[in-house]
């Protein structure tokens, strides 16, 4: 399977005990909707497939898992900060209305002051906000997604306008 045909759900953050129990870190916004009975792993760019035998959902948007052929410590120490992805066809039905942060990526950023700023390259969740990347000439920018700086979304036409805070663009624009 190539990385085009599937999607991201979040990477290996460490293992756990003796017997080659690891914890899969979530990024993907519910992962109660995923289907986690094959996985694939982002190894030197191939993605390869690891069968789940077990997996425990915590409540911290992590999850413990073992895998088939995965018995020890040892052979869980390779997926270490691996990326972790399903085949698309296994994506969770959305309703028309369900709009969430990560579906910006693609999008033109359009600022009131500065104009066209360039598209979004990446969408990232942290503890307390989404941040949007943008590429930006030869410079990534990247810009917190919050209701107070987004003036306009507009599905139809691919674009995001925002009001940024002054000084921000400055940062990354003029160093």
């Amino acid at each position: 399977m190539k990385i085009e045909e599937a999607f991201y759900i979040g990477y290996i953050t460490k293992t756990k005990g003796l017997k080659g129990e690891v914890q899969l870190y979530f990024e993907y916004d519910e992962p109660d909707l995923l289907d986690l009975d094959i996985v694939f792993a982002d190894i030197n760019g191939k993605l390869v497939p690891f069968f789940v035998t077990s997996c425990k959902l915590q409540p911290n948007s992590t999850g413990n898992l073992y895998f088939e052929d995965i018995d020890h410590i040892d052979k869980a120490q390779d997926l270490l900060k691996k990326k972790i992805y399903l085949p698309l066809n296994k994506m969770p039905d959305r309703s028309d209305e369900e709009f969430h942060y990560n579906d910006l990526k693609g999008f033109i950023v359009i600022d009131q002051t500065h104009g066209e700023l360039g598209e979004i390259i990446e969408v990232n969740e942290y503890p307390q906000q989404f941040v949007a990347t943008i590429a930006h000439k030869t410079t990534e920018i990247l810009f917190p997604l919050n209701e107070d700086m987004i003036v306009e979304i507009d599905e139809d036409e691919g674009t995001l306008h925002v009001d940024l805070p002054v000084g921000l663009l400055d940062i990354y624009i003029n160093p």
